[in-house]
C-alpha cells in the first residue's frame, strides 16, 4: 500500500497552525491545483485531491487530534469526504463558501454560471476497513459507526423554523447572482446576501440553526463479498450525507485492508500454503488431513516426494468476486530434519545409511558421477 503523504506538509503549514492558516493555505493552493484551471493535466487533479484531503482532515478537530497522536492509522474507520470520486462540484459544496461569497472566482467554479444552484448530491464519505483473510476469501458483513449529516427532522432540511418558510432574496430577486462592473464587463456572481440560494431564512430553525442539516451517528451494515481483494474500494450508494436541497444522498466508499494469514497465502484466486511433513512422509508416501479455508482435506502424499514439490488441491481456492469459478491450493511440501534425535532414531538413522551405503556398491556416489 503506498505510503501518503503528510498533510500538514501538502498544505505548507506548521503542525500548530490555527484554523484560519490552514483555510487559507488550502483555498490558495485549491484556486492553483482546481482541475477547470489546470484541464488535462492529471498532476494537478491528483494535488488538488490530495489537497482537499488534507484540508478535510485538519479543518475537523477531532480528526486532527487523532491525525496528530496517530498519523493515517489514526484515521482508519473514520467517515472521510472523498475526493478521489464524484464531481467537483461536490467537493466545493462540502467545504461550503471557503473561497468566499464576494470572491472573484465565483463564476469560475461554478456557482453562479445558471442562477440558482439545482438540487446538488450530498458529499460522499469514505472510510478504510480491515478485515481477516478469511472474511475476504469466503465474505461476511461487517458493522461500522459513521457520522454523517443527515436531514434536520424539525424543518425536513428547509433550515426554517417550524411554521416559517424562506422568503426570497431581495438583493438578487430570487435568482441567487448579481452582476457588478468590472471596467468594460458586466460580470455575474454569487450572490452575497443568500450565497446563491435565492432565499434567505429570516427565522432559522432552533435545531440546526439554519443549516438544514445534523450531525447523526449511525449503524451501517455492510456486505464484504467473497473473493475480495486487499486495496479494494467498494461503494455503498446512498449511504454518504445528505443533501440539503432535495437532492439524493452521497455514497459511502469503503476501502478494504484485508489482514495477511498466519499459513495461507493468495495468489490470484489460488491459495499457497507451505505444508511440513517428516523424511518417512515423503520417502514412503502418505495419507495426511490438510487445513483449507474450506476445512480440512485429506491430501495423498506420493512416495518419494521432494522437498520444494507443489500439489493442487483442486476446488480449495478462492471464488472469484464475480462469483465464477473456485480456485486451486497449491501445497507446496517442505521435508523437516529434526533438530534433535532420540537414541533410538540414531540407532535406526544409522542403520538406514549403511544399507544405503551397500545399495551404492563399492563406489560413491562422486566416482559414479565423475568416474574417479
Amino acid at each position: 500500500m503506498e505510503a501518503k503523504p503528510e498533510f500538514y506538509g501538502l498544505l505548507g503549514v506548521d503542525r500548530k497552525a490555527s484554523s484560519d492558516e490552514i483555510r487559507s493555505a488550502y483555498r490558495k493552493l485549491a484556486l492553483k491545483y482546481h482541475p477547470d484551471r489546470n484541464p488535462g493535466d492529471a498532476e494537478a487533479e491528483r494535488k488538488f485531491k490530495e489537497i482537499s484531503e488534507a484540508y478535510d482532515v485538519l479543518s475537523d478537530e477531532q480528526k486532527r487530534k487523532l491525525y496528530d497522536q496517530y498519523g493515517h492509522e489514526g484515521l482508519r474507520g473514520t467517515a472521510q469526504r472523498d475526493f478521489r470520486t464524484g464531481s467537483f462540484e461536490d467537493i466545493f459544496a462540502a467545504f461550503g463558501d471557503i473561497f468566499g461569497e464576494s470572491s472573484p472566482f465565483g463564476d469560475f467554479f461554478g456557482q453562479s454560471r445558471g442562477g440558482r444552484r439545482g438540487s446538488r448530491r450530498g458529499a460522499s464519505l469514505r472510510v478504510e476497513l480491515e478485515v481477516g483473510f478469511e472474511e475476504a476469501a469466503l465474505g461476511t458483513k461487517k458493522t461500522i459507526e459513521l457520522t454523517r449529516h443527515e436531514l434536520c427532522g424539525t424543518c425536513r432540511g428547509s433550515g426554517a423554523k417550524a411554521g416559517t418558510s424562506p422568503v426570497s432574496c431581495k438583493s438578487c430577486g430570487g435568482r441567487g447572482v448579481v452582476a457588478r462592473n468590472a471596467g468594460f464587463f458586466m460580470v455575474q456572481q454569487t450572490c452575497p446576501s443568500c450565497g446563491g440560494e435565492g432565499t434567505r431564512i429570516e427565522v432559522p430553525c432552533g435545531d440546526c440553526r439554519g443549516a438544514g442539516l445534523q450531525r447523526a451517528k449511525r449503524e451501517i451494515e455492510i456486505s464484504i463479498p467473497a473473493g475480495i481483494e486487499n486495496a479494494t474500494r467498494m461503494r455503498v450508494g446512498g449511504q454518504g450525507e445528505a443533501s440539503r436541497d432535495g437532492g439524493p444522498s452521497g455514497d459511502l466508499y469503503c476501502d478494504i485492508y484485508v489482514k495477511e494469514h498466519k499459513y495461507f497465502k493468495r495468489q490470484e484466486n489460488n491459495i499457497i500454503l507451505e505444508l511440513p511433513v517428516s523424511f518417512a512422509q515423503a520417502a514412503m508416501g502418505a495419507e495426511i488431513d490438510v487445513p483449507t479455508l474450506h476445512g480440512k482435506h485429506s491430501l495423498r502424499i506420493p512416495r518419494g516426494t521432494l522437498s520444494g514439490a507443489m500439489l493442487r488441491m483442486r476446488g480449495q481456492g478462492v471464488t472469484g468476486v464475480d462469483g465464477r469459478g473456485r480456485g486451486d491450493q497449491i501445497v507446496i511440501v517442505t521435508v523437516a530434519v529434526p533438530a534433535k534425535l532420540t537414541k533410538r532414531q540414531e540407532e535406526l538413522l544409522q542403520e538406514f545409511a549403511k544399507i544405503e551405503l551397500e545399495n551404492l556398491g563399492k563406489k560413491n556416489w562422486w566416482e559414479k558421477v565423475f568416474g574417479s
